[in-house]
C-alpha cells in the first residue's frame, strides 16, 4: 500500500460516520445507503489530488458527500421505478422505544424536505457552526440562520404520515 492509499484509508476511517450520516439522510434503504457510501468514496478518492487544503478536511468531505448524494438523488427522481416492497424490514429492531420512534419520525420528516434544506439540517444536526454550514453550502451565515429557522418551523408543522 502506497502513501496516498494509507492517507485515504486513514481519512475514511476517521470520517466514515460523517459520510454515512450524509448518505443515510438521502435514503432509508440499507442497500442504497451502501451504494451511496461507495459512490462517495470513489468521488473522494478521485478528488483527493485536487484537495488543496484551503478548507477543513471535514468540510470538504461533507461537500463532496452532499454533492454526490444530491446528484444521485436527482438522477433517481428522473427515473421512474417501482420499488420492490416486503412486509418485513431485516434491519428494523424488534423492540422499539420512544427515542427510536422519535428518531424515525424526524428522519421521515427530514426526508420530505428539499435537497438543499435536507443538507442544511443534516449539517446542523451534526453540531456544525453556522459559519461551517455556510462555507460548505456556499451561502451566507445570515442565510443559514434564516433557512434553519424556516426548516425547523416546517418540520414542526409536518404531519406524522
Amino acid at each position: 500500500m502506497n502513501d496516498s492509499e494509507r492517507k485515504f484509508e486513514e481519512m475514511v476511517r476517521e470520517h466514515r460516520g460523517t459520510i454515512y450520516a450524509v448518505c443515510y439522510m438521502f435514503s432509508n434503504d440499507q442497500d442504497e445507503v451502501a451504494d451511496l457510501f461507495q459512490e462517495v468514496l470513489i468521488n473522494l478518492w478521485n478528488s483527493l489530488p485536487s484537495f488543496e487544503g484551503r478548507s477543513d478536511m471535514r468540510s470538504w468531505i461533507y461537500r463532496v458527500s452532499l454533492n454526490v448524494c444530491i446528484s444521485l438523488d436527482r438522477k433517481k427522481r428522473r427515473r421512474k421505478t417501482v420499488p420492490l416492497t416486503m412486509d418485513i424490514n431485516p434491519y428494523e429492531e424488534t423492540e422499539t422505544n420512544q427515542n427510536s420512534r422519535q428518531m424515525d419520525m424526524l428522519r421521515r420528516r427530514i426526508a420530505k424536505l428539499g435537497q438543499f434544506d435536507r443538507a442544511i439540517i443534516l449539517l446542523w444536526l451534526e453540531n456544525m457552526s453556522y459559519e461551517e454550514i455556510a462555507a460548505i453550502m456556499g451561502i451566507t451565515v445570515k442565510n443559514v440562520s434564516v433557512r434553519l429557522y424556516r426548516i425547523k418551523e416546517e418540520l414542526k408543522n409536518m404531519s406524522n404520515d
